[in-house]
């Protein structure tokens, strides 16, 4: 019995251990989207010295970036069911 409880709360840190890299990474991500829209907004209103073609680029790639902010925020704040979560309450539903 003492080997199963180990055994559980080695699976428990192990899973933990996998919710926090798995929310570095997403936190990560979506510093980059949002990094790399504000640069796009600042070549947009403030790059002086952009030709033409150039601004119709950034312009065009200002309007992908929305739709990507948009999953980005659909997917912080839409109720989602986390794998880890629901791995670490069967884990302690079977420990039980």
């Amino acid at each position: 019995m003492a080997k199963s409880t180990k055994q559980s709360d080695e699976q428990l840190s192990a899973i933990e251990k996998r919710k926090s890299k798995n929310w570095w990474a997403r936190i990560s991500l979506s510093w980059a989207i949002m990094g790399t829209f504000l640069i796009l907004i600042y070549l947009l209103f403030f790059g002086g010295e952009t030709a033409d073609n150039h601004m119709q680029l950034i312009n065009i790639l200002v309007g992908a970036y929305v739709a990507v902010l948009a999953k980005s925020t659909d997917y912080w704040f839409k109720d989602k069911d986390d794998p880890e979560h629901k791995e670490s309450q069967d884990l302690a539903n079977n420990g039980n």
